[in-house]
């Protein structure tokens, strides 16, 4: 059984930083495309940054400059390091990870990020 645990949120002050982390056990094929999004409340969910088994990346464009996204295909774990932390970046954050074999998608069970002073 496939599972995304992710780790890493928790409140910081703004301009802080946070590093998340989401680790993929259960999978015995090869994982694609990994991402984060986020959701905050009453918003839709939104894509914050992707990352192929190559490591080709694209960002939102809020993002952009502050957020790095990478991976480890060893670990089957895929990071977002959040810098320059803003109040609109207050969210629960998820984890994806694809799985072109299987013509399937996994989620995460989502960490809370606030940006608060």
């Amino acid at each position: 059984q496939v599972q995304l645990v992710e780790s890493g949120g928790g409140l910081v002050q703004p301009g802080g930083s946070l590093r998340l982390s989401c680790a993929v056990s259960g999978s015995k094929v090869s994982i694609g495309i990994m991402g984060w999004y986020r959701q905050a409340p009453e918003a839709e969910r939104e894509l914050v940054a992707r990352i192929t088994s190559g490591g080709g990346t694209n960002y939102a464009d809020s993002v952009k400059g502050r957020f790095t996204i990478s991976r480890d295909n060893a670990k089957n774990t895929v990071y977002l390091q959040m810098n320059s932390l803003k109040p609109d970046d207050t969210a629960v954050y998820y984890c994806r990870a694809d799985f072109p074999a299987w013509s399937i998608s996994y989620w995460g069970q989502g960490t809370q990020v606030t940006v608060s002073s």
